[in-house]
């Protein structure tokens, strides 16, 4: 497929990538609010949000005991190869498409009060999850769950809107937010610090019909109404259709980036 190119200066609503290290809201309950909107619509999370590279699992592969929380429909879950895998999801919809896929242990709670006992984890896993909790508390939570030497593993698949202008605009009208920069660092507290990093390009294959339901996962389509929902779906339509001439069912490689980062105490990682 031919890569699209539109001239940014012939089109008046583009505007420069984000510059931020995270998403941003205005009070606790607004995060709070924007995260439940995720209680509904798994299914399609689960049809045509993308996986992670195999890289990212590697990172806790020594670990034996792993959880996974904010697990979702489980699009970590199922590459993790640890002896012994749970997940951990406040999400009614999100945990029954995970029950139906894989056959692990199921937690509803959430990061900041997982119901797991003390040290009885070697790594803990948040993908997608981090920017929605509150650091602090999750921070803490995560030292009272994960034994000596436990790892934490944060991760975050984006939109690569730098790759190609017609990316960033798409981003903006699927209200994806892209609100990692790259280069970006996660926010934790005490007693975690940064060990390691990896950070990846490459790409996810989707129509443009699966581009609108990719659409249809994000909290801001899911915590709006229909009158919303029908200005978002004539906008995708007319950007994919008009201005940039695709077909229905036409493979588009969409450009991804990925952010992991592992976490250690810092007293582990003076030692």
């Amino acid at each position: 497929m031919p890569t699209r190119h539109p001239n940014p200066q012939h089109v008046p609503s583009y505007r420069n990538p984000s510059a931020k290290q995270k998403p941003t809201f205005g009070t606790d309950p607004q995060r709070t609010q924007a995260a439940r909107a995720f209680h509904h619509g798994a299914q399609t999370y689960q049809d045509v949000r993308p996986y992670y590279p195999a890289e990212v699992a590697e990172l806790i592969a020594s670990a034996h005991r792993v959880a996974d929380i904010g697990a979702g429909t489980g699009k970590l879950t199922e590459s993790l190869t640890n002896p012994h895998v749970l997940a951990v999801e406040p999400s009614a919809d999100m945990a029954h498409v995970l029950r139906l896929r894989l056959d692990i242990p199921i937690i509803r709670a959430t990061a900041e009060h997982t119901a797991l006992a003390d040290a009885s984890l070697d790594a803990a896993c948040l993908a997608q999850t981090w920017h929605w909790v509150d650091v602090a508390a999750a921070s803490a939570e995560l030292d009272r769950i994960l034994a000596p030497g436990g790892r934490v593993l944060l991760v975050w698949n984006t939109l690569d809107v730098h790759a190609d202008p017609w990316i960033l605009r798409l981003s903006r009208i699927m209200h994806s937010g892209d609100v990692h920069r790259p280069g970006f660092y996660p926010e934790y507290t005490a007693p975690w610090t940064l060990d390691r990093e990896l950070r990846l390009s490459w790409s996810h294959e989707l129509t443009p019909e699966q581009l609108h339901r990719l659409m249809h996962t994000r909290s801001y389509w899911l915590r709006n109404n229909e009158a919303i929902h029908q200005r978002m779906t004539h906008n995708l339509d007319w950007y994919l259709y008009e201005y940039m001439g695709f077909s229905a069912g036409e493979k588009l490689q969409i450009p991804y980036r990925t952010d992991a980062f592992v976490l250690v105490r810092e007293a582990d990682s003076i030692s």
